[in-house]
């Protein structure tokens, strides 16, 4: 690969560790005669965090050879953070918190771009992005990259001759901005929200008016969307007011995933260099506000004995009157049977729990059925539909595609090992005599730690970490005083 040479930073620090594959080699060559003739001035290079939220650093596009082969420095104290960016772990005591040598201290670690991720951003001029991927300065893989876990989650479902297929659902609360909140006394762990207005008034589901009425910024969206390349299939008016929806075209699971970490950040920062407040908070806390959903479409494939011949749907009936296979009813079975721990994965936010209401339109037990959207799981199929699939209802826009789709092949997988039965499909999802979904994301996290099956799957060391972060955002919840505490106690007491 000689357009990386030079000596800048550390020595070949992907080679020496094996980091690339020939193709990844061959995307970073390509990657760098795409920026020279584009003139591209500086690159973005990014990691997905804990929480799928992208940090990281902007370099000169003429480093960037040197980068693709040595990789780039980031502190390791980025792994510690909860979401309100405050350090949960004791990173200056020994291990760090984490009880690992390479956390001490706040050290660094390494950001290793992946070529095949390049895209030049349409709203940052002369500016290209690259997602990466996160190492110790030993070279070992950090196993707090979900990016990781997606990806040997993707590396077992292959070796039992099968390929994941995901479709992205994806609701969203579009706002005008009135006042960003930048004063001084606004800063803050979190910071205080910005003040917005409506774009629209909203209950007019998919009608073309409302759609009109916001067409101007969606289709500013649509236009940096698609010229990224991201596989857009629709921009639609949801039921609440200044609410959308946002669908995307399947495809293979660690694309789908990386499709919607690129999805949520370039919707944000579009919309504010506009003028608008786009948020993917589950509930936002508005007068008339309606919960926003992401629903997971998914299916599995099996894979094509050679490259003469295509992959078939797993999931396809065979029998008339059949809505799944045998394998898609026990991958059925195995959400069912997992979901309430993989609530922590599917509904990471304290807020995220507040959409679990009956006749909402979202879920609220544990239920499967035929083309029915009150259901946590909608199976979507006939005897020969090669489009048949399972829609998993239950996930919030905020959640880490990463885990979301590692915590249903996961689940999915440990269903058909054990052949698990997921009953009769309902008609009555929300008056079906079944477990309900958790109430809350303390529930989830008691079920979360309670699970043998993503413990083994994930491990337990990312387990107690993820729980770690997860429990430290519920206690400074339970520390603070709320709105409702302050109207139903002050006066009468």
């Amino acid at each position: 690969m000689t357009a990386m040479t030079g000596d800048g930073g550390r020595s070949d620090f992907v080679k020496q560790h094996r980091i690339w594959s020939d193709a990844e080699y061959a995307a970073a060559d390509e990657v760098l005669r795409k920026i020279e003739k584009s003139g591209l001035e500086t690159i973005r290079l990014s990691f997905a965090d804990q929480h799928g939220l992208l940090r990281g650093k902007v370099i000169e596009a003429q480093d960037l050879a040197s980068t693709l082969r040595n990789g780039c420095t980031m502190t390791s104290s980025l792994l510690a953070k909860d979401t309100s960016h405050r350090s949960v772990f004791p990173v200056f005591s020994s291990g760090g918190g984490f009880g690992m040598d390479e956390m001490s201290g706040a050290g660094d670690i390494i950001m290793v771009p992946d070529p095949q991720t390049f895209r030049i951003l349409p709203w940052s001029s002369q500016t290209g992005w690259l997602l990466c991927d996160i190492y110790f300065t030993n070279g070992r893989p950090i196993p707090f990259s979900t990016r990781q876990l997606l990806r040997q989650a993707l590396e077992l479902l292959a070796e039992d001759g099968y390929d994941y297929l995901a479709g992205l659902e994806v609701e969203f609360t579009l706002l005008i901005l009135e006042d960003a909140k930048t004063g001084l006394a606004d800063a803050g762990q979190p910071g205080t929200p910005p003040e917005v207005r409506l774009l629209n008034q909203g209950f007019q589901y998919l009608t073309e008016q409302r759609f009109d009425e916001a067409e101007g910024i969606l289709s500013v969206i649509r236009s940096n969307l698609v010229e990224l390349g991201l596989p857009l299939r629709s921009i639609e008016v949801e039921v609440g007011p200044s609410q959308f929806e946002l669908t995307l075209h399947p495809s293979s699971g660690l694309e789908a995933a990386d499709t919607m970490v690129l999805l949520r950040s370039a919707v944000k920062q579009v919309c504010r260099r506009e003028g608008y407040h786009a948020t993917f908070m589950c509930r936002p806390a508005l007068p008339n506000a309606f919960s926003n959903g992401w629903h997971l479409h998914q299916s599995l494939w099996n894979r094509p004995q050679s490259s003469d011949h295509a992959g078939t749907n797993a999931f396809t009936p065979t029998n008339e009157g059949e809505t799944l296979s045998d394998v898609g009813r026990h991958f059925v079975g195995g959400l069912l049977a997992h979901a309430s721990a993989a609530s922590v994965f599917t509904t990471p936010t304290l807020n995220g729990y507040k959409r679990f209401r009956p006749y909402t339109l979202a879920p609220d037990r544990l239920t499967w059925g035929r083309d029915n959207k009150g259901a946590m799981i909608r199976a979507i199929g006939a005897c020969g539909d090669p489009a048949t699939r399972i829609e998993n209802r239950v996930g919030e826009p905020a959640a880490n595609p990463y885990l979301y789709l590692a915590s249903q092949i996961h689940a999915g997988c440990d269903g058909m090992r054990r052949q698990l039965d997921p009953g009769d499909p309902t008609d009555t999802p929300y008056e079906a005599d079944v477990p309900r979904l958790p109430q809350s994301l303390m529930a989830a996290i008691t079920a979360l730690r309670g699970s043998a099956l993503y413990r083994t799957a994930m491990g337990d060391q990312f387990i107690n970490y993820l729980l770690t972060i997860k429990e430290a955002e519920v206690s400074r919840f339970l520390a603070s005083v709320t709105d409702w505490e302050q109207r139903e106690y002050f006066s009468i007491f």
